[in-house]
């Protein structure tokens, strides 16, 4: 719940950021594609974009159970950024 720590110059928490608009990138895309046409993303050469559609509606969905887990044992969403006395240090 916490996030990877921030790394040198704030590089390892930037990729993750960059990462997670890649992945909602991807769904939305692919939710857009699939409501205009009926049909999900092509496949791709060797199935590759087919895979990376399939794994960020994986990804979406586990982030969504994580969401449910937290607000249920902690009764909120915690911070992104660490606070005084909150769960992430």
């Amino acid at each position: 719940g916490c996030g990877l720590p921030a790394g040198p110059y704030g590089l390892v928490g930037g990729v993750e950021g960059l990462s997670y608009l890649g992945v909602v990138g991807v769904g939305a895309y692919s939710l857009y594609v699939k409501l205009k046409t009926g049909k999900g993303l092509p496949a791709g050469p060797n199935g590759i974009l087919g895979a990376a559609e399939g794994l960020s509606f994986l990804a979406i969905g586990i982030g969504l159970i994580v969401l449910v887990l937290q607000v249920s044992d902690y009764g909120y969403i915690p911070n992104a950024v660490p606070v005084d006395g909150g769960i992430c240090k």
